[in-house]
């Protein structure tokens, strides 16, 4: 038989109008793993706890995750079926194409495109925003602490690490391709290992831990540091710690092409992910919690980590208190801080081939530079680097404005998610007929499916662009609106004006004789 000849997601591969380029030598395991390293256990959790705790308290922040991830799986569960039609190594933008047809095709990839580009670019910025956060905790403890003395990074050394961390991934991802395939292994089992030994080992080392009742059903609003006296604002500001973690599943979509089998292992590997991610990371929102000594301690400016980290309290709370010293969490904050280096190597190689494949497209200005492969690496060298220098820029209000962290997780994470929305509303509107279903397909249920992943798509992308601090003032402003209403103004100005006439979303490479797909 032919299917036992043709890897069945190679066959489905050529049907859809390409050819099999890529070496298809991907086990379920190591999608599951590299996808599971996107998702990154500690990078969406650690640098927004502080801030997403202090809006409502624990209940809040507890619950929060747990209705994100019921969400969440609508999502999977919708791009799962797609993944499963279309196991293609473009994901979302060739998906947006497929499905959207050849009249709105080549607009839908070019939107979900850009989305994807603007999200991946602001990725890097946001790992290395909470990276430096980490290590400014990790010299302030290893110095004596601040009120012993220690060195606490003012902005502009803060900037210098955060400009540090961008060009060592840039750097390395042009010159040392063989040494981030190893890097992605250990990164696996560093999230794991350091996970468990994290989520084990904090409420067992902390002297005392909190009442159930606390962590699972204190609500309290702090409008005397925050600003936000109503209850519902504060309690939806408190869950964007979730919506922040829990994407990154896509990743398994982007390798299909490299994935035996992958029309059947590309959907379980993104709904294991969230599974995975789902009870991981509520796990080690628990820790945290059930961890915490002293509330109102942790954002005291003059306590150990200067307020400024409150996971890094919590760690030296923990360990200060049973063996007075803070070795123990200087080690924990390093596993953390390698979870951070780690994740935004991975978003720099996605966020460079993502601008490569749209370059190559002729979708980006200068695309002719962009899409240049360095003649030695072979890797798309100038596209690492025009996503290292965005990302500086994104970072350089750190001088002067507070709320940094905020408005590039908010551009990342509405540009990712965000990509995710075209190809699922456009499986939704389109006609059943035109749909060629694979080994997982949701039948009638994919219209409910689709429209509750869509809706909640919507919402997190809004509430990702509300103030997050008031009174609104210079250096606490949520840049992120600004931001994003210029780029994608320009974007959609540019289609108009130009790119409609030409740009036809992703290019075929074999001449396709099964008809329409």
């Amino acid at each position: 038989m032919e299917e036992m000849e043709v890897d069945s997601g190679e066959k489905r591969l050529n049907e859809l109008g390409y050819k099999q380029e890529l070496r298809r030598e991907m086990t379920l395991f190591k999608t599951l793993a590299i996808s599971f390293s996107t998702m990154t256990l500690f990078t969406g959790i650690t640098p927004l706890y502080g801030s997403s705790l202090v809006y409502a308290g624990p209940a809040p922040l507890v619950w929060g995750w747990v209705v994100v991830s019921f969400f969440t799986w609508f999502v999977g569960i919708a791009m799962a079926e797609i993944c499963s039609s279309f196991p293609t190594t473009g994901s979302l933008y060739f998906w947006a194409a497929h499905l959207a047809g050849p009249v709105w095709g080549p607009f839908a990839s070019w939107c979900c495109a850009w989305l994807e580009t603007i999200g991946l670019i602001a990725g890097i910025g946001t790992q290395a925003y909470a990276g430096s956060q980490v290590l400014q905790s990790i010299i302030l403890l290893c110095t004596g602490t601040n009120k012993g003395g220690g060195y606490f990074a003012p902005r502009g050394v803060f900037l210098a690490m955060y400009i540090g961390l961008t060009i060592i991934w840039a750097v390395l991802n042009t010159f040392a391709l063989e040494v981030i395939a190893f890097i992605d292994l250990i990164s696996m089992w560093w999230q794991v290992i350091g996970g468990v030994v994290i989520v084990i080992m904090l409420p067992l080392v902390a002297k005392t831990t909190q009442p159930a009742s606390y962590v699972f059903t204190h609500f309290q609003t702090a409008p005397e540091s925050t600003g936000i006296s109503s209850k519902a604002y504060a309690v939806v500001l408190s869950v964007l710690v979730s919506q922040y973690s829990l994407y990154g599943y896509d990743a398994a979509a982007h390798l299909t092409e490299e994935t035996k089998g992958a029309d059947k292992n590309g959907p379980i590997a993104i709904l294991s992910s969230i599974g995975i991610i789902s009870l991981f990371g509520w796990a080690y929102i628990l820790a945290l919690t059930f961890s915490i000594q002293n509330f109102s301690y942790l954002y005291d400016p003059s306590n150990e980590t200067a307020g400024a980290f409150v996971p890094a309290q919590i760690l030296y709370d923990a360990f200060h208190g049973r063996y007075h010293n803070s070795a123990g969490a200087i080690i924990l904050l390093f596993v953390i801080w390698g979870s951070f280096f780690f994740g935004g190597l991975s978003i720099t190689t996605s966020a460079a081939r993502v601008v490569y494949a749209l370059s190559r497209d002729n979708g980006i200005p200068f695309s002719s530079t962009w899409r240049k492969i360095h003649p030695k690496h072979k890797v798309p060298a100038n596209a690492v680097w025009f996503c290292a220098a965005i990302c500086i820029l994104l970072g350089l209000p750190i001088l002067k404005v507070n709320v940094v962290f905020t408005a590039i997780t908010s551009i990342c994470t509405i540009g990712w998610v965000g990509g995710y929305a075209v190809p699922i509303f456009a499986r939704m509107v389109m006609k059943e007929k035109n749909f060629k279903p694979g080994p997982f397909y949701l039948g009638k249920a994919r219209r409910p499916i689709c429209l509750v992943a869509f809706l909640w798509i919507c919402y997190t992308c809004s509430v990702f662009l509300l103030p997050t601090y008031y009174p609104l003032k210079f250096n606490t402003f949520n840049y992120a609106p600004i931001a994003l209403g210029v780029c994608l103004a320009l974007i959609m100005l540019w289609w108009i004006v130009d790119a409609r006439k030409w740009f036809k979303g992703p290019v075929r490479n074999i001449d396709a004789q099964n008809g329409k797909v």
